[in-house]
């Protein structure tokens, strides 16, 4: 009998053994990666930041470099924990169109990391981008994985910049040419005092003084988040051009909608106008909080504008 018990427990232990193994072979079998945008990833300097990667990441358990199977991006590194968790890297993209005036990129080691969260739904993944080196590196991984403590010696030694951070959504837009300013301003405040501190459980509004010293134009509310795009509520603009009589409006909270059909190169953010009140309301949004934006400005506008038709 213990004979018996002592061949089982050989049995059991040779079938972990080996199991954990199968295992460590899957988790680092070569990583297929897609090709993306990346016009320096052929420079000398991605090249020598490929060989100051370490093969480990500190502060993130069983990560280990991987081999990237053929055919091999440019400029691109990825360590894995198992088959279905990685951290990748690229090196040599573009500055993200994500870095504005309102981003607040998180310094280590020199190296400021902008996070841009990604807002597919039920996504969980991260970019964070150097922006003030060059070239500009992105790391890929889980929200819960932060790489940039473990890379940022590595990216110490890439020159650095001061790039301009692109200006705030809608500040381009033109202000309302059939009302004077004082009159605009004096419509357009109750409904920015009725709009609410907080989006969603990231997004908070921004105070006086920061919106002064980021210029934000006036009868404008700005909201700001760690690791997404700012959203930016306007009051008093012109009427939008791209709207065509017959336009699809989509009714929210008793405030028709018009969907602004330009997308800004390098963001997913959306621009709507809120029609049909005696000022026009433009608002710029990420998608992940698109829905309580959109909602908590439709019931400061039905509760602080007059109605009027959209023709």
């Amino acid at each position: 009998m213990l004979l018996a018990l002592g061949l089982s427990l050989l049995l059991v232990a040779g079938v972990l053994v080996g199991a954990k193994v199968v295992y460590n072979r899957a988790a680092h079998q070569p990583v297929s990666l897609s090709p993306v945008a990346a016009p320096d990833a052929d420079s000398p300097e991605c090249s020598a930041l490929l060989d100051r990667l370490p093969q480990k990441l500190a502060g993130l358990r069983g990560f280990q470099r991987a081999d990237i199977a053929d055919p091999a991006p440019a400029g691109a590194a990825v360590w894995s924990k198992d088959s279905q968790t990685m951290v990748s890297l690229r090196c040599g993209v573009s500055v993200p169109g994500q870095y504005t005036v309102a981003s607040r990129p998180t310094t280590v080691e020199g190296v400021a990391w902008l996070q841009v969260g990604d807002d597919t739904p039920g996504s969980d993944l991260a970019s964070w981008y150097s922006v003030n080196t060059q070239p500009v590196v992105a790391v890929t991984a889980t929200r819960n994985d932060d790489p940039t403590t473990a890379l940022s010696a590595a990216l110490a030694p890439l020159p650095q910049v001061q790039r301009t951070p692109a200006p705030l959504p809608l500040v381009a837009l033109t202000a309302d040419p059939e009302h004077p300013q004082d009159a605009t301003r004096d419509v357009c405040a109750p409904l920015l005092q009725a709009l609410p501190d907080h989006l969603g459980e990231d997004y908070t509004r921004a105070s006086s003084d920061v919106a002064t010293r980021l210029e934000v134009p006036e009868s404008t509310a700005l909201y700001t988040a760690d690791a997404g795009e700012p959203v930016v509520v306007r009051c008093g603009v012109a009427f939008p051009a791209e709207y065509e009589a017959g336009a699809r409006l989509d009714e929210v909270n008793g405030v028709p909608w018009l969907t602004s059909t330009t997308l800004a190169n390098g963001t997913t953010a959306g621009t709507f106008f809120a029609l049909g009140f005696d000022r026009v309301v433009a608002v710029s949004t990420p998608r992940a909080v698109g829905g309580t934006a959109i909602a908590s400005v439709s019931e400061a506008i039905t509760a602080n504008l007059t109605p009027t038709s959209v023709q």
